[in-house]
């Protein structure tokens, strides 16, 4: 599964979505993770009511499961619920992406909890999802 992070310096979960330069975007499963690319967005990204500057930023997780951010507003969250990506909060602004995406390979290796696994069905549909979890425990 793909994740992203609103971030402002490619290690820190620190940046609000709607105002981020910068999505770093990850492929995460059971067996680890790898980094895919980093997604730049310029332009008046600033609080101002404008909405459209959400436009690109949702297409571009179009194949993302969940966005990790540092703050969001109701607007986006709904919309990017809407298209399947579950935006979560980080902890802090000083949250880590890498600590983030270990703690995500070890819960894929035990039980997801039922927000993971309801995230995962969404991208991929619960045969799938199984078939994937299983496929990623058993050693080649």
């Amino acid at each position: 599964m793909k994740i992203a992070f609103a971030t402002n310096d490619l290690i820190h979960i620190n940046a609000h979505f709607g105002w981020a330069k910068k999505l770093a975007i990850y492929d995460v499963t059971a067996n680890g993770f790898e980094f895919v690319e980093t997604i730049e967005f310029s332009g008046d990204l600033k609080e101002d009511g404008n909405e459209d500057k959400l436009v690109p930023k949702i297409e571009a997780l179009a194949d993302c499961t969940i966005v990790y951010v540092s703050a969001i507003g109701g607007s986006a969250a709904a919309r990017l619920i809407r298209k399947k990506v579950t935006p979560i909060k980080a902890k802090d602004e000083d949250e880590e992406i890498v600590s983030v995406l270990n703690k995500l390979v070890q819960t894929l290796n035990g039980n997801p909890p039922p927000w993971l696994r309801k995230a995962l069905q969404q991208s991929h549909g619960i045969d799938e999802l199984e078939d994937t979890l299983e496929t990623e425990k058993t050693p080649a």
